[in-house]
């Protein structure tokens, strides 16, 4: 096999965890092949470089192996290759992410239903 639909192979190399969510990915334009936003029924082959945008972050990769079949995690990180820079970046945002997060603390309790019926109040509810 030395192609296969990029959808699938998205799918078999774990970036998301339906078929369907993939090809959705692809026609929402979150996915490029070769710098072109490609659709579901695009083949990719050993070589293409892809970026690919998921809940995850965004990813430059690099496809080494084609699969159709989904198989353990472990399996699926030696179909691609991911840029430095691209690890660099996500590495970057994560600890963005986690410093705002210590900035902005969470709450120290849930809302009583006193203060509840007072935000629905000061949004313009009843």
């Amino acid at each position: 096999m030395d192609a296969v639909r990029i959808d699938k192979w998205l799918w078999a190399a774990r970036f998301f965890r339906t078929r369907a969510l993939a090809a959705r990915a692809c026609s929402l334009g979150r996915i490029q092949a070769n710098g072109m936003n490609s659709k579901p029924a695009r083949e990719v082959r050993p070589g293409d470089r892809l970026q690919v945008e998921n809940e995850g972050g965004s990813f430059e990769i690099e496809v080494l192996t084609v699969s159709a079949m989904r198989g353990p995690a472990a399996v699926a990180q030696t179909l691609y290759r991911e840029t430095e820079a691209s690890r660099a970046a996500r590495l970057k945002l994560a600890e963005e992410r986690k410093a705002m997060r210590e900035l902005a603390p969470a709450p120290v309790h849930r809302p009583t239903k006193r203060d509840r019926r007072r935000i629905i109040r000061f949004r313009g509810g009843d």
